[in-house]
């Protein structure tokens, strides 16, 4: 009987990741952190676990979602971090100009970036692409909770677990996030378009 062929075993190839995935991982990340140091921080703490671990790749996957997946818990690890040293919530505005951004229950209103043409496509896009320069300038706490809410698709008992912070506070983060991007969206929006219509 022939000896097993060791050749099948499956090894994550530590040495070509920074190269093969290193770029896609690093705009990952730094699309939730909108912070280069951050992004480059999550993603070399996501190569050295992955190194770590690479025990764990089964090889029944892509190596690259492999690591997206090492990387999603770093994001949040970072996340959790930058939260206790950060506690600051404290964006207050008595305007609620959030209803076109959220539905009653504050969830993120999905057809606020319908794009049903190339046009609708496009204004999509440009509509994400202000809400992202947005996050950068409310509260840490603040956007935090909003992205582990809506870009990572958390549920609210688990956002609380992970940030170790009370349903209520939980409440009090995301609507004043929201309330923080409606009015830094729609400013952004109507001043981009006041220059596209001025050009």
């Amino acid at each position: 009987m022939p000896a097993a062929d060791d050749s099948q075993t499956v090894l994550a190839d530590p040495e070509r990741w920074v190269d093969g995935y290193g770029d896609y991982l690093y705009r990952y990340a730094w699309s939730r952190l909108r912070d280069e140091t951050a992004a480059d921080e999550v993603v070399q703490e996501t190569f050295l676990a992955g190194i770590r671990f690479q025990d764990r790749y089964t090889g029944e996957g892509a190596e690259r979602a492999w690591l997206l997946g090492i990387l999603k818990r770093k994001l949040i690890d970072y996340i959790r971090m930058r939260n206790r040293y950060d506690r600051d919530g404290s964006y207050e505005d008595t305007n609620d100009p959030s209803a076109q951004l959220f539905d009653q229950k504050g969830n993120w209103r999905a057809d606020s970036f319908a794009a049903d043409t190339p046009d609708g496509q496009l204004e999509s896009k440009e509509i994400w692409d202000v809400v992202q320069k947005c996050l950068q300038h409310i509260p840490k706490g603040q956007a935090d909770v909003f992205l582990l809410s809506v870009m990572e698709e958390m549920d609210s008992d688990q956002i609380c677990s992970e940030l170790d912070i009370s349903p209520s506070n939980l409440w009090v983060r995301l609507h004043r996030a929201r309330l923080a991007l409606a009015k830094c969206v729609g400013a952004r929006w109507f001043q981009d378009e006041g220059v596209t219509q001025h050009a």
